[in-house]
């Protein structure tokens, strides 16, 4: 059976230690993109609440726009018996709310906008046996720089702005053709932006001009 290749900054040893007993050889070193590598796909997983976290920091944006370079793509989303992804009532982290409906919103965006498919797991145990299941597969060899697919100008500005609860694809756009720029977004007064993004505006305002703090939850 072909090896599993592991990121070195990934923090998940129960799972490596479940591949192993599994019979799975595991190599570990640095990725430039994903956290694992099983045969031809190319992996990043996240824990529900480093999900939610680095849907907060935006970090997830730009790990979303690198992993949609190559053809296969896979996002892991494990511990869904263990924690709510979108529970009934808003979340509060740092003192900002976030909607459930704004985590829907950017789950269908991952989706379908840029065409990664997600996978929930209930733990380690049965990410696990997902890998297992890919490593079974017929070989089809994939060189890491080959078939990538870069988003343009206009598309990386929607995508950043999708990062922000609260904006989908339509308002993405909408707030585009209104300032133009990012960072005439960024700039632009509480009572500009109210007339497109009403109340939402005001927990925008507080992500763009917060201090970069540790949130509340922690990657495994």
């Amino acid at each position: 059976m072909e090896k599993i290749i592991v990121d070195t900054r990934e923090k998940n040893f129960h799972l490596v230690e479940e591949l192993e007993s599994l019979g799975i050889e595991v190599e570990i070193k640095p990725l430039k993109v994903g956290d694992y590598i099983v045969k031809d796909v190319v992996i990043e997983r996240k824990t529900i609440s480093d999900f939610i976290n680095s849907m907060l920091s935006r970090r997830l944006l730009i790990q979303i726009e690198e992993l949609i370079q190559y053809p296969n793509r896979l996002l892991i989303i494990e511990g869904f018996e263990e924690q709510e992804l979108y529970p009934d009532e808003s979340l509060i982290i740092n003192g900002k709310g976030i909607h459930p409906n704004s985590i829907r919103g950017f789950l269908l965006s991952i989706l379908l906008k840029y065409k990664v498919p997600i996978i929930f797991t209930k733990d380690y145990k049965d990410t696990a046996k997902f890998f297992s299941v890919i490593l079974k597969r017929k070989t089809q060899e994939m060189s890491l720089n080959a078939n990538k697919k870069t988003l343009n100008s206009k598309e990386r500005k929607e995508f950043i702005l999708e990062g922000f609860p609260g904006i989908g694809p339509k308002t993405s756009k909408k707030l585009l053709e209104n300032f133009g720029t990012l960072k005439e977004f960024i700039n632009a007064p509480e009572e500009d932006l109210k007339k497109i993004l009403g109340k939402k505006t005001e927990g925008i305002k507080k992500i763009i001009e917060g201090e970069y703090k540790e949130g509340l939850y922690k990657k495994d």
